[in-house]
């Protein structure tokens, strides 16, 4: 019993030494706190960026409203039907039939990666998906972008032969024409640096990196960076609005 009270009083001792060193006690439990802090810190990133992009599914741009089908197969009146009775009509291309109102008069203000633009009101949740979608993987070495400007709706047509560009829907974006050609529209553009290069890929007659153009596709977008125009600054918006 001796032996056990001395070993206790030992203890109360040894505690008390080691109580009165400054911080000892304090460095061990911030030791073990930050240990276990990567793991709780990873899943509450997790977790926020699975409730950024709550309520955004993938979706494909429909076959049929992409320029290079419908040239091909004679399908332009139908892509046209399509959008103008999701969008509304346009000026001076005959689609008052299909729709009550105009694109224009649904045109809607909002921001994509804090720049303002104007687009249809209807692929404004969409724009949003994409943007959550950059923001939660585009982050990285080769993936991140910053746009200076973009623009949104168009009311003049730049297509011709029957064609109503996208940006008269108001469902398509441009993304910095000067770092992001189309080198098969008219002059400047073939001129442009970019173009000029002799590159074997379109992935390489851009600044935009190729996870921003998947965060566009994912959500319904069409890269006309894939079309013959080479078209780099644009995506349109090629799904259904109403899905």
């Amino acid at each position: 019993m001796p032996s056990i009270r001395r070993f206790a009083g030992g203890s109360l001792i040894l505690c008390a030494l080691l109580s009165a060193l400054p911080g000892l006690g304090q460095a061990e439990v911030k030791r073990g706190s930050t240990a276990r802090a990567p793991k709780g810190a990873e899943a509450a990133r997790r977790a926020k960026a699975k409730k950024k992009t709550q309520g955004c599914k993938r979706e494909k741009p429909k076959s049929f409203l992409i320029r290079k089908n419908y040239l091909k197969n004679g399908g332009l009146p139908k892509a046209l039907r399509f959008r103008a009775e999701r969008y509304g009509w346009v000026e001076g291309a005959g689609l008052e039939g299909f729709a009550q109102h105009s694109a224009i008069s649904q045109a809607a203000d909002t921001t994509f990666m804090g720049l303002p633009i104007r687009v249809h009101k209807k692929i404004v949740p969409k724009l949003r998906c994409v943007e959550r979608t950059i923001r939660t993987s585009c982050n990285g070495r080769g993936k991140r972008y910053v746009p200076k400007a973009i623009g949104g709706f168009r009311e003049s047509n730049t297509f011709r032969k029957g064609e109503v560009s996208n940006h008269m829907f108001g469902i398509a974006i441009d993304i910095d024409p000067d770092r992001n050609p189309c080198c098969g529209c008219v002059d400047p553009w073939p001129s442009h640096r970019y173009c000029q290069n002799g590159a074997k890929s379109v992935y390489e007659k851009t600044e935009l990196t190729r996870c921003w153009i998947d965060a566009f596709e994912q959500h319904g977008f069409y890269w006309l960076g894939h079309d013959s125009l080479e078209d780099t600054m644009h995506f349109e918006y090629l799904g259904d609005p109403d899905r």
